[in-house]
């Protein structure tokens, strides 16, 4: 759950920087949250999610 949560929360501040950057304009981030929300809903969901907790470990588990 927290691994979750500080990627929403990383994701969601990308997002405000680039709009507030100039890099993307409103609609577009509009959809790209919308695609994301729908695509939460898929099949492809649990898979996306495995994919993502296996980077988050293998990430946590280099030491440098």
């Amino acid at each position: 759950m927290a691994i979750s949560l500080s990627v929403v929360l990383l994701l969601a501040i990308i997002l405000v920087v680039l709009i507030r950057g100039g890099s993307i304009k409103a609609g577009p981030a509009i959809v790209a949250v919308l695609f994301g929300f729908f695509l939460a809903s898929t099949g492809m969901a649990p898979s996306i999610n495995r994919f993502l907790n296996s980077i988050a470990e293998t990430i946590n588990s280099i030491s440098f």
